[in-house]
């Protein structure tokens, strides 16, 4: 497991309507070229989708549920198929300069090749790295809306 941590000077209320339009997370999301929604309606616990990534220059996807959805405070993806199961739990607060976010993730390298698939901690990291990346462009993207 993995945690990250920034701030991001926005209301709590509008850093979670980002996150939660699943279908702009390839604009932040470096990884991810699509998502297309299996379901209708708006965004809420069960809802599914499916995510279109490129994966050591390989096209994967992954269907993706959102298993826990509380409006302005928490909203968490896990992986139901696809390599390198996942689970994203990403949370809000209040802070003094807008909005707190932590993102808690857990990854295994089930489905890669090479020295990822072999060694979870090593998958870990590898994956907290780009996430940190991914968070500074969902901030940046956030704070210019």
């Amino acid at each position: 497991m993995f945690e990250i941590t920034m701030e991001i000077a926005r209301p709590q209320n509008e850093v979670f309507a980002h996150l939660a339009r699943l279908e702009e997370s390839p604009r932040w999301y470096s990884a991810v070229e699509n998502v297309q929604r299996l379901d209708d309606g708006p965004v809420r616990r069960g809802t599914r989708s499916r995510f279109t990534r490129q994966l050591g220059g390989t096209t994967v996807q992954n269907e993706v549920e959102v298993s826990e959805f509380e409006p302005d405070r928490a909203i968490t993806l896990t992986s139901l198929s696809g390599p390198t199961p996942f689970t994203y739990r990403y949370r809000l607060a209040p802070s003094q300069n807008g909005t707190s976010l932590e993102l808690e993730g857990e990854i295994s390298g089930e489905g890669l090749g090479g020295p990822l698939a072999m060694f979870k901690s090593f998958a870990e990291t590898f994956f907290r790295r780009g996430m940190v990346s991914n968070l500074q462009a969902f901030k940046r993207l956030v704070e210019s809306a």
